[in-house]
């Protein structure tokens, strides 16, 4: 059972970039949750005509399907039509399903990447990507009274059968995967699920394309084997192994916790960065005709997937980071892809929302398809486009530096570490344009750290400006 602890009242709910998140039995209670709930279920009243139906649905997280049903009673109970998926699921299956209108909207109780003890919740909107920042606030508001008057703990009434949303989804992404190019010669694949929901869905999609899958840590458990499901170096280490052991191998696939995001590994082991895996997917997809509108990204991602698009004659847009600013750019026919540099991506012909699914099917695609490898695509990319590196690391958010960031907010510097700033974008924390790439501070929105992004023209100066943004938030 769950304990209503002490905090059914006093801190208000707080969407981050993703959804609302944080630590099981300290920000996620019971009555949070049904405070949550209650919010969202008023909330999707205001955003349609008649009587919604909203899709519930909760990934391996402990106690996720005790929370799911503790959000669906009181759904019900706010005059909401809630429909219990059968999950674990990943949440971009979820997210399709709304996008194809099965749903009005969906809670989902996730955390997504995050470490084994926290919780959280995502909350799609009709077009099948997350909500919009205002849409976010309105939830906020209307959890406000919900938390001074707790929604009692209702008993599970009859309901239907859970809904299966993994065999459409798969069904559909089929149907957009060239399956003749996929079949012209075996492909083997390590797959890492990472103890997440991935596990059983996209190695299921993998051998329905044709491709020999070996399985990594595909037993769904609360704990992910100990560390956070987030698909990052650190992280691949062992699925490098693992693939350099396996006779045949040719690429290695990851998706993290909730499987909305993925990272891809050569035959060698070795990681793409995530701007290297967005500029090759934007590449494939544009070859193959497969990409005419534009493509959104986030304003940290790297230089070379906006070259890539523009070479292909796309149009390019930059949003502050959080994938719902590339959703509504897909939803609003602005783009057909988006992606970001925490992995992200999506393809509106299946996705609006983050999918690391249909990423990882791609890119099983594109090695299948024969010719030249990702890694010597990308070798091609930075011949024509220049070669730059990117990446990110993190901080613990202490005040004073908080406090840091906010003054360089107010006062963006004009140099820093001995170079002019040519440009300066305040949207979204402090991006601060150089001539051969950018620095950016920002406060996570999904978890108590500061981050510094960079891009550099190799390797030594992009550890030198992670130096200066760690020297300019007052960090050793």
């Amino acid at each position: 059972m769950i304990s209503d602890g002490p905090h059914a009242t006093g801190r208000p709910i707080r969407f981050g970039t993703s959804g609302w998140r944080g630590i099981l039995c300290d920000e996620i209670t019971g009555p949070r949750l049904r405070a949550l709930a209650a919010a969202v279920a008023r909330w999707a009243a205001e955003e349609q005509r008649g009587r919604p139906q909203l899709l519930v649905a909760h990934d391996t997280r402990f106690l996720g399907a005790e929370l799911a049903r503790m959000a669906q009673s009181v759904l019900e109970t706010n005059g909401v039509s809630a429909r219990e998926v059968a999950s674990p699921v990943p949440t971009p299956v979820v997210a399709h399903a709304v996008r194809e209108r099965r749903g009005d909207a969906a809670l989902i109780v996730t955390a997504s990447h995050n470490r084994p003890a926290d919780q959280g919740v995502k909350v799609i909107a009709a077009w099948g990507g997350g909500v919009t920042g205002e849409q976010a606030q309105r939830i906020e508001a209307l959890a406000v009274p919900a938390l001074a008057r707790p929604a009692p703990a209702a008993s599970r009434q009859d309901r239907e059968p859970p809904l299966d949303l993994v065999t459409p989804y798969v069904e559909s992404l089929a149907s957009l995967i060239d399956r003749r190019a996929t079949r012209r010669a075996p492909v083997r694949v390590v797959y890492d699920a990472l103890h997440g929901t991935g596990a059983g869905v996209c190695d299921r999609v993998l051998r329905d394309m044709g491709a020999s899958v070996v399985v990594r840590n595909g037993l769904r458990s609360p704990h992910f084997g100990g560390r956070a499901p987030d698909p990052t170096p650190a992280r691949l280490v062992e699925l490098g192994r693992a693939l350099r052991a396996t006779h045949g191998a040719c690429l290695g696939l990851a998706t993290d916790g909730d499987a909305d995001r993925y990272a891809v590994l050569d035959a060698s082991g070795r990681p793409f960065a995530e701007t290297e895996a967005l500029a090759l997917l934007v590449d494939h997809l544009a070859r193959s005709g497969r990409v005419r509108r534009g493509v959104a990204i986030s304003i940290a991602t790297g230089s070379l997937v906006e070259a890539v698009a523009r070479d292909h004659g796309l149009d390019v847009e930059r949003h502050p980071i959080g994938f719902k600013h590339q959703s509504r750019a897909l939803a609003e026919g602005r783009a057909d892809v988006a992606g970001e540099e925490s992995g992200g991506f999506a393809w509106d012909p299946v996705a609006r929302d983050k999918d690391g699914v249909l990423a990882c099917a791609l890119f099983f695609e594109m090695v299948a398809s024969g010719g030249v490898s990702p890694r010597e695509r990308l070798r091609a990319l930075a011949r024509r486009h220049g070669r730059r590196v990117c990446g990110r690391v993190a901080h613990r958010a202490r005040p004073a530096a908080r406090a840091r960031l906010a003054a360089l907010a107010s006062a963006p510097p004009s140099r820093v570490g001995g170079e002019r700033v040519t440009s300066v974008d305040l949207r979204d924390g402090v991006w601060l344009g150089l001539e051969d790439g950018f620095l950016m501070l920002r406060a996570s929105g999904t978890e108590s750290v500061l981050r510094v992004y960079a891009e550099a023209a190799d390797a030594r100066g992009l550890a030198r400006r992670f130096e200066i943004g760690a020297r300019l938030l007052g960090l050793p």
